[in-house]
């Protein structure tokens, strides 16, 4: 549902400054950018929360009216480019924290180089050998994705149902209805075995290859 625009008194021309200043928007927009919270935004601007907050709502409704068709109200036109701004500085930072996420993941982040230079025995020439220390793929970042993301599926408080062919009943889970893990675990290694080198009908097992 849309937010729609409210009634609002004119700003007064005398007095105290206007606090939605150059310099204040550039400091809200910044801090966006770091994804720091809201209220560290706004601090780090000089300003309240509660006024932070107040400004991006008069953009959200300015710029959600102008969606629906509505002519664009100047006096609200600093609010919406302040919403607008915040919002892309915003998704900027999520989407840099998650391409960090990502790299944990997948590993391969470098860590250590080390260079040294020796004489080669055989030609007498001066080699020089650059070594890298990488990271290892760390699976808990994949989890925390996959939690917070797909929280109905894989939050912490999501009950687990899982149907493999072959792995036979699923094992009971406990009084509220969570399965245990372990139990499922192990079953699953036991398929999967069972999958890799399967038996003959005289027992014997089949010579495979396993293909990385």
């Amino acid at each position: 549902m849309a937010t729609r625009r409210k009634a609002r008194r004119p700003e007064s021309r005398h007095g105290r400054p206007r606090l939605l200043s150059e310099e204040v928007e550039a400091r809200l927009v910044a801090a966006s950018r770091t994804g720091v919270a809201v209220e560290l935004a706004a601090e780090m601007a000089g300003v309240s929360r509660s006024t932070f907050l107040a400004w991006m709502a008069r953009g959200r409704a300015e710029v959600d009216a102008r969606e629906e068709g509505e002519k664009p109200d100047p006096d609200e036109e600093e609010y919406a480019a302040l919403y607008e701004k915040v919002r892309t500085a915003r998704a900027t930072a999520a989407a840099r924290a998650m391409m960090n996420i990502r790299r944990v993941a997948d590993g391969g982040i470098v860590t250590k180089t080390t260079t040294r230079q020796y004489r080669d025995s055989v030609s007498g020439e001066i080699v020089t050998e650059t070594v890298e220390d990488r990271t290892a793929p760390d699976w808990r970042a994949d989890a925390w994705y996959l939690e917070r993301q797909h929280r109905d599926y894989y939050g912490k408080d999501a009950v687990i149902a899982v149907e493999i062919n072959g792995l036979g009943d699923v094992p009971a889970g406990s009084e509220d209805g969570a399965v245990d893990l372990a139990a499922l675990a192990e079953r699953l290694d036991r398929t999967l075995h069972s999958v890799e080198y399967p038996a003959l009908e005289d027992g014997d097992v089949v010579d495979v290859e396993v293909v990385d």
